[in-house]
């Protein structure tokens, strides 16, 4: 649960000066007193799931399962889920779990042909900049 006032988000696919850039953006922007973001900070999630993309039985690996955990909690305590493009499957699945969970969900970055599925975005941004120029 954030505090009041707070607007959780979750990021995917992107560095965490980005992030960083968007948060202070909002923040300054906004009558919002944090803006939370939905991740370890600490942590490169790129470089964490490479460590356990050879394991064989990862469906049973409780490392795995936490990591899944995680992500999942931070998709139900977020209000905002932004994508940024190019993105892998797995924030794909994260952006359709967001938008089954009823939350806003914000596609950065240029699809250039149709895809029906993208039209869980409520708001599509061709660039980042585009996107801060918005707010």
């Amino acid at each position: 649960m954030l505090p009041d006032g707070a607007i959780g988000i979750k990021c995917l696919n992107w560095s965490k000066d980005c992030e960083k850039e968007i948060k202070q953006f909002l923040v300054s922007s906004r009558e919002v007193k944090k803006v939370f973001s939905i991740f370890d900070s600490k942590l490169d999630p790129e470089s964490v799931m490479k460590k356990f993309e050879s394991t064989k039985k990862w469906q049973k690996d409780q490392r795995v399962r936490k990591i899944f955990e995680k992500d999942l909690e931070g998709l139900k305590n977020s209000q905002i889920l932004i994508l940024l493009l190019p993105a892998g499957k797995s924030a794909h699945i994260e952006a359709g779990i967001a938008y089954g969970l009823g939350k806003k969900c914000i596609l950065i970055g240029d699809q250039k042909k149709a895809e029906s599925h993208y039209l869980i975005f409520d708001e599509f941004y061709p660039t980042i900049e585009a996107f801060l120029k918005s707010l």
